[in-house]
């Protein structure tokens, strides 16, 4: 009888890391070439579909790692590093629908600024996810780990003055204040989303050193 194969815990989540960076630039893509809302309905759909190859990921890893006999990490931490991968390529997803649904009628300046942080961010996550499996002879990982918190840092600063600038110069069109704050605070929490994976990522690595 042959032997079972086992299942590549770390190649689902690198296959996870690298949707959120397509997810990441889809929203680039269509920040740049924003002319009006309704022509976002077909970049929504794309986001979508992303979003539902990253559930159909953690669909078979849930199903796996319910069976193991053996798992590679401890059974909880796997759990937890596939709901904060999925809470990455959600989130951004989330930023395109209100887009979408708020009927946007111009693109803000800062938000490609923003779009770009969260970018960078899925790329140095998904650099640092391929190190993952062998973060105890990787010698860039934890740079990459420290890089993604850099950035949401960046983020943090720039939401401060996004919102800032939104009360000061817009406080008489308080519509546009509104939508644009709940949009930011999207963008935002995709930084967050992404800060939050790293963490998962650090933690499992000290309790496996």
């Amino acid at each position: 009888m042959g032997r079972k194969h086992k299942f590549d815990y770390f190649g689902a989540f690198e296959q996870h890391s690298k949707l959120a960076v397509a997810e990441s630039a889809l929203l680039v893509e269509t920040i740049e070439q924003f002319t009006e809302a309704s022509a976002l309905e077909e970049n929504t759909q794309k986001a979508h579909e992303i979003e539902h190859e990253g559930d159909t990921i953690n669909h078979k890893i849930f199903k796996t790692v319910a069976t193991d006999f053996i798992t590679p990490i401890d059974r909880e931490d796997i759990i937890e590093m596939c709901q904060a991968l999925d809470d990455i390529v959600d989130d951004i997803e989330d930023v395109m629908l209100r887009f979408y649904m708020y009927d946007i009628h111009f693109m803000h300046d800062q938000a490609i600024e923003f779009a770009k942080l969260i970018q960078g961010s899925c790329e140095a996550l998904d650099k640092a996810m391929c190190d993952f499996r062998n973060f105890k002879k990787s010698k860039n990982f934890v740079h990459l780990i420290v890089k993604v918190h850099d950035l949401e840092e960046q983020a943090d600063q720039l939401y401060t003055k996004v919102i800032r600038d939104l009360h000061v110069n817009d406080y008489d069109n308080p519509m546009r204040v509104q939508v644009w704050t709940n949009l930011f605070d999207s963008m935002e929490a995709c930084c967050d989303a992404c800060e939050l994976a790293a963490d998962v990522m650090n933690t499992i690595m000290l309790k496996n050193v």
